[in-house]
């Protein structure tokens, strides 16, 4: 199905491993220009190179989601070398998940910046640059624990749940300027980091995707691309008339909808 992204200029947060990489990648096979950032230059670089050999046209840069002005920043560099901009996609950010008691001052406030604040400045960048061209596409990363949060699940499933209340609000906010705002919320996604969390446990790989898949429906843990595919339809033109909605993407995991 052709999905009408051909020429649109995409910006990825966290662009450099997982879902964020598996999106690049997808964006550029639909023939998209894309720009990526993530905080470590050397992976970035090495992720443009691979995509400009597949004939992408990419821009990678080096920014931290946690600190203010490198978003704005990031944003307007990637609306000043394509010369517009027309989908965002709010991937930074990881997942601590530990009990209550154990999270400090610290650990909220990193938190918070990464997922919320982050998604707030790279949005509050993007609006005019989209208002410009008649509209666009926002799509926020989340994750299924927001909607149904359990114990030691801190700090993120309270900075995911302010992502939702924010993706809701936007929506209705840009409704009438054609900027479609929807959040895509993830369960259990092969990445990079669970296998530094398998090497942790001392299990290997295929023994933590065998122990973290038996609480899955499905009875396997996703794969990014997976992720990537939500993300590309919500960017088409498939997705015309969705706005403010949460789609999970989570092998059916989640115990609401």
């Amino acid at each position: 199905m052709e999905l009408g992204l051909k020429g649109k200029v995409v910006a990825v947060t966290g662009g450099s491993e997982g879902i964020g990489r598996a999106t690049v990648q997808r964006f550029v096979a639909e023939g998209a220009k894309v720009a990526f950032c993530a905080r470590r230059k050397d992976v970035l670089d090495k992720l443009a190179d691979d995509m400009r050999k597949q004939g992408g046209d990419v821009l990678a840069l080096a920014a931290d989601a946690s600190k203010k002005g490198e978003m704005e920043n990031f944003i307007d560099a990637v609306a000043k070398h394509f010369g517009r901009l027309d989908v965002v996609v709010n991937n930074a950010g990881g997942s601590g998940q530990v009990a209550f008691e154990k999270v400090d001052e610290a650990v909220w406030d990193n938190d918070i910046a990464i997922k919320v604040y982050a998604q707030i400045r790279t949005t509050r960048a993007a609006v005019p640059h989209m208002k410009k061209v008649g509209g666009g596409r926002i799509i926020n990363l989340n994750m299924v624990g927001a909607k149904q949060p359990g114990a030691a699940m801190f700090p993120t499933t309270v900075s995911r749940a302010a992502g939702l209340a924010l993706t809701k609000g936007l929506s209705k906010e840009y409704a009438a300027d054609n900027i479609l705002v929807n959040a895509v919320a993830v369960g259990k996604i092969k990445s990079a980091g669970q296998e530094r969390g398998a090497k942790r446990n001392n299990l290997t790989v295929d023994e933590h995707y065998a122990r973290n898949s038996k609480s899955i429906p499905m009875g396997r843990m996703g794969e990014s691309e997976e992720v990537a595919n939500v993300i590309a339809f919500l960017a088409s033109d498939a997705a015309s008339y969705v706005t403010g909605c949460c789609i999970n993407v989570d092998g059916g995991v989640s115990g609401v909808l």
